[in-house]
């Protein structure tokens, strides 16, 4: 089988570790979509293309390249639909609130000097609508704190949610292909924030139902490979966010998973999921 990595960095440790379970048998490429600027031309035909790809980046033309590939019939994990939708947390929140998930209330500004200007009473999270590398995610109590976020991201869109009171750890649960792992980390906006670890955490320890909740954000999403970060508000699940592809560090049977996704994948006994409308 032939499996191309779309991501500018093949050595993160999830890539790498599965490239090392695949490279044994079969081969491995790796494809910085950066560097691909005329596509008809780099994949002229059936032949030129991989049996699968993984798609580890976010970029705007990196999603344009997988959207190409997927209309000429390779399977991409996850799809460019999905992992667009998981930028846009407006999207998201409001895909998630329709679907019955217990995702935290939230609500969208153009810009976070119009929200300083509304006075918005706190303690509230405040996060870019568009998630990206080194975004916006800041709690704010009152309005002084607002003011002088906004003064440094003045024209930034976001979304405002509720502060849920918690003990300072983000749950983070990741699946691939069904398989969940999941960790605590203490959370960004727990202060100060001296141990950033992910502590692997057995999935007997989750409260009951919270698997139900993560594997049905899969089905909702279309995402095969995703990431969940959930609260525990009293013991209910809060989902505050949802990643396409994420890193999945430290999990031991990660790397195998994702290897035996993307070979089932190949070998065409999995079809990547797809929202509905995008194909």
């Amino acid at each position: 089988m032939r499996i191309c990595l779309l991501t500018p960095a093949p050595d993160h440790p999830l890539l790498a570790d599965a490239t090392a379970l695949l490279k044994r048998r079969h081969q491995v490429e790796s494809l910085d979509p950066a560097t691909v600027t005329d596509f008809p031309a780099r994949f002229p035909g059936p032949a030129a293309l991989a049996d699968v790809y993984l798609l580890k980046t976010r970029t705007p033309h990196a999603l344009a390249l997988a959207r190409f590939l997927e209309e000429r019939g390779a399977p991409v994990l996850n799809s460019a639909g999905s992992t667009e939708l998981c930028q846009d947390r407006t999207a998201m929140a409001a895909l998630a609130l329709r679907a019955g998930l217990p995702f935290v209330a939230t609500r969208t500004e153009p810009a976070l000097a119009r929200l300083a200007l509304d006075g918005t009473p706190g303690p509230v999270v405040v996060k870019s609508r568009h998630s990206r590398r080194h975004d916006l995610v800041a709690r704010v109590d009152d309005a002084g704190q607002l003011r002088a976020l906004a003064g440094q991201w003045p024209d930034e869109p976001v979304v405002v949610q509720r502060f849920t009171p918690n003990d300072g750890w983000d749950h983070k649960l990741w699946v691939v292909a069904g398989r969940v792992f999941a960790g605590l980390r203490r959370s960004e906006l727990a202060a100060p924030v001296l141990d950033k670890r992910t502590r692997s955490l057995a999935l007997r320890e989750l409260p009951d139902g919270w698997l139900d909740v993560v594997l049905r954000v899969g089905e909702v999403f279309a995402l095969d490979v995703y990431g969940v970060d959930l609260l525990d508000d009293g013991g209910a699940p809060q989902i505050v966010d949802i990643n396409a592809f994420p890193g999945i560090r430290g999990q031991a049977g990660a790397p195998e998973a994702l290897a035996d996704l993307a070979l089932r994948t190949a070998a065409g006994s999995h079809r990547p999921r797809v929202l509905p409308g995008t194909v």
